[in-house]
């Protein structure tokens, strides 16, 4: 294997405690992300963020990390060198697609069928132009149930993994993306592979919830870091559908620096 790139997860993964890139996974100050970073610039691997927070966010965190190339939203869209591209499809309606699925009666939808199980998740669900997003606990088969019998099949809710927000009845909450149907961080990793001509197999995916997980049928090798399964038991189940997935030893930022240095060791 030669490491061409290596995409990443945000929170949870590549960031500690807090969404810092200098904090591990209790909150004590750590350079081993960073250090990862910088193996990755001295064996010129890209690191591509794939996040699902919304665009102005993951500017900032890839232009902070030295890389121009990011997908952002759940994998709506992904940016090269300041050119993006649209992974959103056609979703019926005016405005942006956040505006189109709100003029739907989509989220509200959700509410109802969910009562005091799921809310926006106020208030990283600004700003956005492509996605809806959610917190709570809901079946997400059940959702997607709900939103393909009441007409709106081009639609899916995916669940982007736990977050440490409380809420009230709810022991861990999860962050919830409602995107159109065909949206995935591994389509456009797939897609953004493509664009830059990079062999799968030169790939890895690092990541902490069952969505990034999906990335693994994209990429040669996937790590998932261990304080994924360790607070969803769903993850944990689904690891033994994929034979390239890895659980790393360690947690967070120590996990990316895990996966990076053992894949690196590994190049020929």
């Amino acid at each position: 294997m030669s490491l061409r790139c290596a995409y990443t997860d945000l929170d949870g993964t590549l960031l500690g405690k807090g969404g810092s890139l200098f904090r591990d996974a209790e909150g004590q100050f750590s350079m081993i992300p960073a250090r990862a970073i910088e193996a990755c610039h001295r064996a010129n691997v890209e690191i591509v963020i794939m996040s699902g927070r919304r665009e102005a966010q993951v500017l900032e965190d890839a232009r902070l990390i030295g890389q121009s190339s990011y997908i952002y939203e759940a994998g709506c869209a992904f940016v090269i060198e300041g050119e993006t591209t649209d992974l959103s499809g056609e979703v019926a309606g005016e405005g942006t697609v956040f505006e189109r699925i709100e003029s739907r009666g989509v989220p509200d939808l959700l509410f109802a069928s969910f009562e005091r199980k799921l809310e926006y998740h106020e208030p990283w669900n600004e700003g956005r132009e492509h996605s809806h997003l959610f917190r709570g606990e809901v079946d997400v088969a059940e959702a997607n149930a709900i939103l393909e019998r009441e007409g709106h099949e081009d639609l899916r809710l995916l669940d982007n993994g736990a977050i440490n927000t409380l809420m009230d009845g709810i022991d861990t909450a999860h962050a919830y993306h409602l995107v159109p149907k065909l949206v995935s961080k591994a389509s456009s990793v797939a897609a953004h592979m493509r664009a830059r001509g990079y062999d799968p197999a030169d790939c890895i995916g690092i990541g902490d919830s069952l969505e990034d997980l999906e990335v693994a049928s994209s990429v040669g090798r996937f790590y998932v870091v261990a304080n994924g399964p360790a607070r969803d038991p769903g993850l944990a189940e689904a690891l033994s559908r994929y034979e390239n997935a890895t659980v790393t030893e360690a947690s967070m930022g120590e996990g990316f620096y895990e996966a990076i240095v053992s894949t690196l060791a590994r190049r020929e």
